[in-house]
């Protein structure tokens, strides 16, 4: 599955599952380009560096905080929106005129946009859900020269669940799985992997669920 010489673009690569996803791509011979904030200023250092760019994996996005629909500003609704979705749109915007043919999008939505998440996350799960929307149109827009496909984690040991999930919650959630505890973000980034490399060839428009058996779609 090697992607030996290939240059890969992760944004949100810096922690978690974005910073396994640029470890495990470097492992199989990409040249890695990282970034956390900007997306066409990223896009074009990497074309002056490397030349091209062959893939691009989305990783940006995060809750922001639990709100309930009574208790949310329209503030937080535009920041979750913006965090998860409108910064793929942007990325991809500005990464797509450099892709070629047999390139790859890989974004990262969640079992959120297929549940509707936890207390306090409609706006997570609904940015969540409009990614994989986002991701089956922009596969026949780009088709068939270029494949976009997303993962959708679920319980995944993150900072993100560090910080907005509490313990017992985590170890229920983990016990209903079918394997009985919580995903690595090392996992999430062999599917990544996978979804980049051309042993992925015939797999377009897909979200992909990666949650240990909690949900079956």
């Amino acid at each position: 599955m090697s992607l030996q010489g290939k240059v890969v673009l992760v944004t949100g690569g810096g922690r978690d599952i974005g910073r396994a996803c640029a470890l495990e791509l470097a492992k199989q011979g990409a040249h890695i380009v990282i970034t956390y904030l900007s997306s066409a200023e990223t896009a074009n250092s990497a074309v002056n560096t490397f030349g091209s760019i062959d893939h691009l994996v989305h990783v940006t996005g995060g809750l922001i905080d639990r709100v309930k629909i009574a208790d949310m500003s329209m503030l937080h609704w535009n920041q979750v929106m913006d965090v998860n979705l409108t910064s793929l749109f942007m990325t991809c915007r500005a990464v797509i005129p450099h892709l070629s043919k047999g390139s790859a999008i890989v974004a990262l939505a969640s079992q959120a946009g297929r549940d509707g998440g936890g207390p306090g996350a409609v706006a997570y799960a609904t940015s969540k859900g409009a990614v994989m929307s986002f991701v089956r149109g922009l596969a026949k827009e780009l088709g068939p020269d270029i494949r976009v496909n997303s993962v959708c984690p679920g319980m995944i040991n993150t900072g993100f669940h560090d910080t907005f999930t509490n313990d017992q919650v985590r170890s229920n959630v983990a016990n209903a799985t079918c394997i009985k505890r919580e995903g690595a973000s090392e996992e999430v980034a062999n599917l990544v992997s996978f979804l980049t490399s051309d042993k992925a060839s015939y797999m377009t428009g897909n979200n992909v669920d990666i949650n240990g058996g909690l949900i079956f779609s």
